[in-house]
Formats: C-alpha cells, structure tokens, sequence
C-alpha cells in the first residue's frame, strides 16, 4: 500500500512538473515571461554541435549513394545491419559487365579478334569490380563507421543533456516567475492589511515567498550542474572534428588508391587492344558508311569504294605489300590463336614468326612459318616488322 501511495505521490509530483514546464515554454512564447539565456559560449557550443550533426549526417548519407548508387540494395544493408547479420555477398556492376564481356567473347570465339578483345576488357572490368568492393569496404570501415558512430552515440548524448538542460532551465524560470509572483502578492496583501497587520495573509505570503526562494536557489543549482555537464560534452566536439579529419584522410587515400587502380588496368588494357588493326580499333577517320573487313575488298570493286556512303573498305598497307610480293617477313604475334584445323598454325602472343603470301591463298591470310611447323595465320593477329 505504501509502494502505490508513493507512486501515485510521484506520478502527481512529475505530473505537475511538466505542466509548469508546459505553462514556461507557452507563455515565454507568447512573450509572457521572462526566458534565462544561456552564456555565450555555451550557445556558440551548441551552435557548433548541431552544426557538426547535420553536415555529418548529409556527408555520410551521400557517400553511402556514392559507395552504393543502388537504393535498394542500401535499404537490405541496413536491415542486415540492424538485425546484426552480415549481408549476403553480390556481385556489383563491373564484375557483372566484365562477365557479360567474357561470356560474349568466349561465345564469338577467342581466336576471333573481337572475341579476344572482349575477353581482355571482360577480365578488366573484373578487377575493377574487385577494387571497387575493396573501396566500399575500406571506406565503410575507416570513414562512414566513425560518422555513424557519431550521429548513433555522441551525439544522442549530447541531445540528451541538452534535453535535459532544457527542461532544467524551465524549472528555473518557472521557479523565478513563482518567486516574483509570490512577492508582489506579499507586497499587495501588505499594503491592503497596513490598517491590521495581525491578518493570516501576510504570513502566508510571507512563508511562499521563502519557499519560492528556496525552489529557486535549489533549480539554479541544478541548472548549474547541467549546464556544467552539456558544457564539458560540447567541448569534445572539437576532438570529433579531429577525429574525422583523421578518417577523411584515410577515405581520400582509399579513393586514391582505388583510382589509381583502375588507371593502371585501364592503362594495361589499352596496351593490350592498342596493337589491335586500325579497322578493328576506331571508326573515327572513316566517313559515313558501314566499315567491313579488308577481305572483302577484292570482292568490292574499286567503284564501290570510291563512292560516298558506300562500305568503308580499310586494309593495313604493309601487309598488303606483302600479299603482292613472295618474299617473306618477319611478324610479331598480337593475339593468341588456336588452329581450327591442320592447315592452320597455333599462335602465341608477342611470338615472332615468318610470314609469305601464295599465290590463291584467301586475302586474309598468310602463310605463317616457326622452325619446322608451318600453316595459315590470318593476317589481323599479325604486325610486320621492320
């Protein structure tokens, strides 16, 4: 019985604690009543906290589009992290580009030249792929952990000591306008009782404004001690600023070395396909028209070529000296080359080997030459030498 009674005493006292809080905060909004403002440098430090909140917020949440452009695939992170499971493992855009490439040009043929080259970027475009989940997992660890951190920890507990101080600094208003009240009621009831100065409402008064006045010594000291506490919170987040500088370093050299990564792939994948034959690379000197392979030239005409926007017809000049004489040359191999049948010679890349034309062979093909093997290679996988 005694247990209910006191909470029951305690559910009033709450009870009427914030309906004088409610009654402060209304009328300092009407203007009604006088509002304590806090010191400068308290206010320049709360100032600073919401400040570092919200660009902290906007900052992690667009790194994280950045990181992951997919809001759906951001969305099941999440719910994977709140219910502290690991997410499961996808593959990202560059690896399912680089394994679209391989399958195509394992699909066109790799003895194909675009079917090797498709290979070659499909391959690239994997290691891309790896270094960009590396990135993300680099970045979500050194970068967008420690502002999380922030926005989930440090700062739900400076809202609360400031939420507190808050509700602090209305017990102390409320204890000041109480205690003002009480004395001009005194001070009233004292003039309106001079003529018998032995009525009740003079000390009634009187003990009110001595209570009045110990409420307020006793809210201005707990509003002290909250000020205090928020006070000492806020100035930690100078150390934040530091801390965070520390981890924005550590994403700018995560993001360096992921560039850097990829520069270098994309450098030795352009080495790769620059040997390539200028009809099989770019289009870009060509006029309108359709670009076909030089093997067809013969089949053409010279008339069709001539004319404007019929089929582009290139053919690399030094082997098409060699067709027309019967010395032979040396070739450097660009691509591997798997035979198709006897007649045909295997190659290997970067292998140098002898090449000679004869007489009704196909146009877009050689006779190549190693030591005692010897068999057709077509000309696209081959560059003269000098």
């Amino acid at each position: 019985m005694n247990i209910m009674d006191f909470n029951v005493k305690k559910l009033a006292a709450d009870a009427g604690t914030f309906l004088s809080r409610a009654v402060q905060f209304t009328e300092e909004k009407l203007g009604q009543a006088e509002k304590t403002e806090l010191d400068a440098h308290l206010e320049n430090l709360l100032s600073k906290a919401e400040c570092t909140k919200i660009w902290t917020e906007k900052i992690m949440k667009q790194t994280e589009v950045l990181l992951q452009p997919n809001p759906n695939a951001r969305i099941e992170e999440f719910v994977y992290e709140k219910l502290d499971r690991k997410a499961p493992s996808r593959i990202n855009n560059p690896e399912l580009l680089g394994q679209y490439m391989i399958d195509a040009g394992t699909e066109f043929g790799p003895g194909t030249a675009y079917g090797n080259a498709l290979i070659k970027c499909g391959e690239t475009q994997k290691r891309i792929g790896t270094a960009d989940r590396e990135l993300i997992q680099t970045s979500a660890l050194n970068f967008l952990t420690p502002l999380r951190n922030f926005i989930e920890g440090d700062y739900k507990t400076i809202a609360k000591e400031r939420k507190l101080l808050q509700n602090k600094r209305l017990d102390l208003d409320a204890a000041k306008t109480r205690l003002r009240k009480a004395k001009a009621a005194e001070t009233k009831s004292s003039q309106l009782n001079s003529a018998r100065p032995e009525g009740d409402n003079i000390m009634i008064w009187a003990e009110e404004v001595t209570k009045s006045e110990q409420e307020l010594r006793i809210t201005q000291s707990e509003f002290d001690r909250q000020a205090e506490i928020t006070r000492l919170l806020l100035e930690g987040i100078s150390s934040t600023h530091a801390h965070h500088l520390r981890c924005l370093n550590d994403f700018v050299e995560a993001q360096m070395t992921y560039y850097a990564q990829c520069y270098q792939y994309m450098l030795d994948l352009q080495k790769q396909l620059g040997s390539f034959p200028s009809n099989y690379l770019s289009n870009n000197n060509q006029t309108s028209g359709t670009p076909v392979p030089y093997a067809l030239s013969n089949a053409i005409g010279p008339s069709a070529q001539a004319s404007p926007g019929s089929l582009v017809i290139t053919c690399p000049p030094n082997l098409n000296d060699l067709k027309e004489s019967s010395n032979s040359r040396k070739a450097r191999v660009l691509y591997d080359y798997d035979a198709a049948n006897s007649t045909e010679l295997s190659l290997l890349a970067d292998e140098v080997i002898t090449v000679f034309s004869v007489v009704g062979m196909d146009s877009d093909w050689l006779m190549g030459e190693r030591g005692n093997q010897k068999g057709k290679v077509p000309i696209t996988y081959l560059e003269l030498l000098n």
